[in-house]
């Protein structure tokens, strides 16, 4: 039983908890907790009003229970405005599982996670994301129907990774054309924050293209090996904010646009496939634009893999998620393209543009 202070403390945390939930109108927060297994998750679900949330599950070793809580809400928010301005049929979802990757992932563990995800009776499907690959996810539909970017070979769309590559390069190709009144990226100098999947994905495609790249990742073995086999220019993590580059692509967590690397930013634009890269979106946002700095709003170019994904809900056709893939070169367009007509910026360009069709299907 509960003594008095205990009480308060959980009555605060409560507060705090839907004080979050309410600010961000989420629809639905399930918290998750199994202990023979070890697993402790939050998946939450924003919006279902264009269709079933969508959305990834990550793996991360959080500081604190209310540091995930903000992430999973955060990240399920950011989809349901990726699917939104992407014409998806889906809503927004993300799940985040509390804990060390390389310690806690087990067969018993992702089979107990599918159940909790079988639990919401299909208003969340679940995928890959941050530490999860797509055998993990083939565990957890042993469990639950509800879940997407399962391998090939059995129907599915497989790892969504290569298509998020692909929609943030395409962006990033609207951004030159916007920008610089050609979509080349031919020796422009680009710095990649994160050379995981999606990242290093990204980097083969500008180094086709002929553009110089400068890549770091927390883990620096990550860059070492990579720079054995394709011609990067290996920086610090701290280091990459001062590279004097045309375009700066945030490619790992989110929220590296802030107070402390704004001013250090010496790029002309902001391209990548981290999601919420602003750290305080209206604040950072109006930071950036001050400096002339072209922003591609995030849920806009690396909504690639979501339609990959969903593509596959529909029966997959590889060539279909490409075709709808592609459409975010001209989508970016004409998102710069709105925001210089309206006056307003890149970011609230984008969201009106989503929160109309949103609001459309609500009526």
């Amino acid at each position: 039983m509960l003594d008095i202070e205990e009480t308060s403390e959980v009555q605060k945390n409560q507060d705090m908890i839907f004080n979050l939930i309410t600010n961000g109108e989420h629809e639905q927060v399930l918290f998750c907790y199994d202990k023979p297994t070890g697993l402790k998750a939050i998946i939450a679900v924003h919006s279902t009003v264009l269709g079933p949330s969508l959305g990834g599950t990550r793996i991360w070793n959080y500081q604190n229970d209310q540091e995930a809580l903000v992430d999973v809400l955060r990240l399920s928010r950011g989809m349901t405005y990726k699917a939104a301005i992407s014409g998806l049929n889906l809503g927004g979802g993300k799940a985040v599982i509390i804990g060390d990757a390389t310690k806690i992932k087990s067969p018993e563990f992702w089979k107990r996670y599918g159940q909790f995800v079988e639990s919401l009776g299909g208003r969340y499907i679940t995928a890959e994301d941050v530490n999860t690959t797509v055998g993990d996810i083939e565990i957890v539909a042993s469990q639950t129907k509800h879940v997407s970017g399962l391998p090939l070979e059995k129907g599915g769309s497989g790892d969504p990774s290569p298509f998020t590559a692909y929609g943030v390069y395409l962006g990033m190709k609207a951004t030159a054309k916007y920008r610089w009144g050609n979509d080349s990226l031919g020796g422009k100098k680009v710095s990649v924050q994160g050379v995981g999947k999606v990242g290093t994905g990204l980097i083969e495609y500008l180094l086709e293209e002929g553009a110089t790249v400068y890549a770091t990742d927390l883990f620096e073995d990550r860059v070492s090996s990579l720079s054995k086999r394709l011609n990067i220019i290996p920086v610090g993590s701290e280091e990459i904010y001062d590279v004097d580059v045309d375009i700066y692509a945030p490619c790992a967590l989110g929220a590296t646009i802030n107070d402390n690397t704004i001013s250090r930013l010496k790029c002309e634009a902001v391209v990548g496939a981290a999601n919420n890269q602003l750290e305080v979106e209206d604040k950072h946002i109006s930071l950036l634009k001050d400096r002339d700095i072209l922003y591609a709003p995030d849920f806009l170019v690396n909504a690639g893999g979501v339609i990959n994904c969903y593509t596959e809900l529909e029966g997959y056709n590889k060539e279909k998620a490409l075709k709808n893939t592609e459409k975010i070169y001209d989508a970016t367009l004409e998102i710069f393209s709105k925001s210089n007509t309206e006056g307003i910026s890149t970011l609230k360009a984008a969201m009106e543009i989503a929160e109309n069709r949103i609001a459309s299907n609500r009526k």
